[in-house]
This record gives C-alpha cells, structure tokens and sequence, in this order.
C-alpha cells in the first residue's frame, strides 16, 4: 500500500520536527550558536523546559536550532514550517499566502511572512558562476507588464514596467536579476558577471549581447524569421528561458495576482529555485525541499525588512 509524503512524523509531531531539521542542519551533532563548539554540548530537559532546547557548558548559553535561520523569534511550531516548506516546494506555480493560511490554520500575515522567509532561504547564498568550457547558458529578458484588462485603470508607461534577465543553464539551474536601468549595460554587466568562462551564450538578435563575448561563444537566433536554428555549437534557441517566463507568468497571473516591487527578488528566487532542482535534474519534492530547509541557515528575516505590510 502506498504511503503519502505528508504522513511523515515530522509534519505532525513537534519533537519530531525539531529532530528533523537538526539532523539537517547539525549532520555531525549539536553544535553552539553562539561560541560555535560542538564538544561541551547537552540537551536540556524537564517538563517546563521547551523542545529542542540545548545548554553549551564552555558558554554557559543556551541555543536551540531556530537560531540564526528563518525560524528565529518564530512562534508558528516547527511541523507547520516544514510543512510549508514543503507545499511551497511542491507547488510548480507557487502557493498563495492565503491558501497557506487557510490550509495550516494561521493568521494571513504569518502565512504571508512565513512564506517571504522561505523565499529568503530559496534564494542563492553564493555567486558562483555559471556554465564553463563548452556549457551552454541561455539569455533572455522579459516585462511584468499590468492586465490588459486594467491597462486602462493603470496606463503604466511601458518604461515603467519592470524587467528582469533569466540566465538558463542548459540542462542545469537558473538565475534572475532584476533590471533597474533603462538601458542595455546592467544586461551586459549581469552576463559578464555571472558567466565563466568558456561558456558558450545563446540569445536572440538583441543589440545588447552582440560583442560581448569571445568570438566563436556567442550564438543568436533571428525570431523574426526563425525559433531554432543548427550551428557548430548545436541547436541554437532561447526555449529553456522563455518556458521559464512562461511558468512565472503563469504563477504571477493564476497564484499570486500581484507581487510588489519591493518583494519582487523573493519571488524570483522562489521561481529560480524550483527550476534549479526540478525533476529532470533528479529532484524530487522531498529532496527540493530538504534542500530548501539546509539554505534557511544564516538569513535572519525580520517583518521590517520585509517591507512591513501585506502584498495585495
């Protein structure tokens, strides 16, 4: 008989979550959050005594393992964070702040910060570079642009609307950034930046990319007269980065409705992670957000530097 995912003990038992996630984050054991020793290390117990409560005897400090991560001065139990974790992980398109409010039984401002902090540990914490010798990264760019269906209500000038540039490893992960100017030189400056060298770069015929790398590692398809063309390097197309703006769009419009400016990054990285570790690459929903769980490390997110109020 088969077994769903969610009937795991950890997305309903309290102790069994907290021994979860320490397994994750503590592989070789307790270790102090505040002088950083492992050795000297013991778990606190009695009845009044909170779970997953440790005492380290060289500080003389208690610690547990919400420490320094998303969880932090969180009072939402641990089982319900792993188990949004998880629906947020499994959702391809996202998952409203509403529906997790009403699906884990907390308030709609937790499950909307809930949610941010998630994004937060989604988002990458090193800027290695992408592609090497003879690896293929694609490079499009896109607008959020408003409703047709309220242009009239917004008549946003179309060089308000905001964009963003998608690198696509092929066969590999996915990186956005956001574009603040105008102009084409934080395209180019993003491409330099995020490149190794010897990747071989795919786009369309925008002016932008055109000189930009060494010669022979620069391929551009005409979408006026073609989608894919043959080259010496392979089939040349941009169709990995404009199925990943398809499945943002598709989130932005049918899950989230809006996404403020402000908060945009979040998103993108919520976006990028789940393309970076999708099923074709071996991944799972579990192994996602496992993954997901080890980046909550390290990113202490606080309602004020979220913005402080809900996205409409």
């Amino acid at each position: 008989m088969s077994k769903s995912v969610l009937s795991a003990p950890h997305f309903h038992d309290e102790e069994a979550a907290y021994a979860f996630v320490e397994a994750k984050v503590w592989p070789h054991g307790p270790v102090c959050f505040h002088c950083k020793s492992g050795e000297r290390v013991g778990k606190m117990g009695g009845k009044s005594t909170r779970i997953g409560l440790y005492k380290c005897y060289a500080c003389r400090k208690p610690f547990t393992v919400k420490m320094g991560t998303i969880f932090e001065s969180s009072h939402v139990e641990m089982k319900l964070w792993l188990q949004a974790i998880h629906l947020i992980c499994a959702s391809k398109k996202g998952i409203s702040s509403n529906q997790l409010h009403r699906t884990l039984g907390v308030t709609l401002k937790t499950a909307w910060f809930m949610s941010h902090r998630i994004r937060e540990a989604m988002a990458p914490g090193s800027t290695s570079t992408m592609g090497g010798p003879g690896q293929i990264v694609e490079a499009d760019e896109t607008e959020i642009v408003a409703s047709r269906k309220t242009w009239k209500a917004t008549r946003t000038a179309r060089g308000e609307n905001v964009r963003f540039l998608a690198l696509v490893e092929r066969g590999g992960a996915v990186r956005s950034k956001i574009i603040d100017e105008r102009g084409m030189s934080e395209v180019r400056r993003a491409v330099r930046e995020n490149l190794a060298p010897g990747t071989i770069l795919h786009t369309d015929g925008a002016q932008a990319y055109k000189g930009l790398m060494p010669l022979g590692q620069h391929e551009a398809v005409n979408h006026n007269k073609q989608f894919t063309r043959e080259s010496n390097n392979g089939k040349v197309y941009t169709n990995s980065a404009e199925g990943y703006f398809s499945l943002f769009k598709r989130g932005l419009v049918g899950t989230y409705q809006h996404m403020g400016q402000q908060h945009l990054a979040r998103y993108l990285a919520e976006f990028d992670f789940r393309m970076s570790n999708r099923a074709k690459l071996g991944y799972d929903d579990a192994m996602r957000a496992e993954k997901a769980l080890l980046g909550a490390v390290g990113k202490r997110l606080t309602y004020r530097t979220t913005g402080g109020q809900l996205a409409r």
